[in-house]
């Protein structure tokens, strides 16, 4: 890959990770330049790969999602070499994200992750996230390592039918 597609397609991610006030996935951001033909898989993951370890983008590890921020540097250097990308490019990435913005703000607004506290103890930790504020933070604690994963596995369909409940429950008059 020569020098000046790299920097063009680092730009890119730069560029699309600052229209978003939320973190993407590695999926998200690959599947938008795979689609477009810019470059293969292989290029975006090394590009991401230099991102991070130049610290222009941070990355969040829940389960099996990576969930990628801009960093302040990451905005300074997009700043400064905005011009290199073309508005066609620009465009293409506007229009990506308008098209996709419910769903791709969807898939990290429901985070849900397990943990061992002790043996025979996991927690779920479950969340709903609306506009960077959670709106509902919860921890369940089972027994198993499959029960752990099997809640967090069923939150994301779930979460709306345990918040109305949660809610009507809890503002009922006794």
């Amino acid at each position: 890959m020569n020098p000046d597609s790299l920097l063009l397609y680092k730009l890119m991610i730069l560029y699309t990770l600052s229209r978003v006030n939320f973190p993407l996935t590695n999926g998200q951001l690959t599947v938008f330049i795979l689609e477009k033909g810019y470059t293969n898989y292989f290029n975006i993951q090394q590009v991401i790969s230099q991102l991070l370890d130049d610290n222009f983008i941070s990355v969040h590890t829940i389960r099996n999602s990576s969930l990628y921020r801009i960093t302040e540097t990451g905005s300074e250097t997009l700043r400064l070499f905005d011009h290199m990308i073309s508005q066609g490019i620009k465009d293409d990435i506007e229009s990506y994200l308008k098209d996709n913005k419910y769903e791709l703000r969807e898939e990290v607004s429901t985070p849900a992750d397990y943990y061992q506290i002790k043996k025979g103890e996991f927690g779920a930790h479950l969340s709903v996230i609306e506009r960077s504020t959670p709106i509902i933070d919860l921890t369940l604690v089972v027994t198993t390592e499959e029960e752990a994963s099997k809640i967090c596995n069923n939150w994301k369909d779930k979460c709306s039918d345990v918040y109305s409940y949660l809610m009507s429950s809890l503002l009922e008059d006794i």
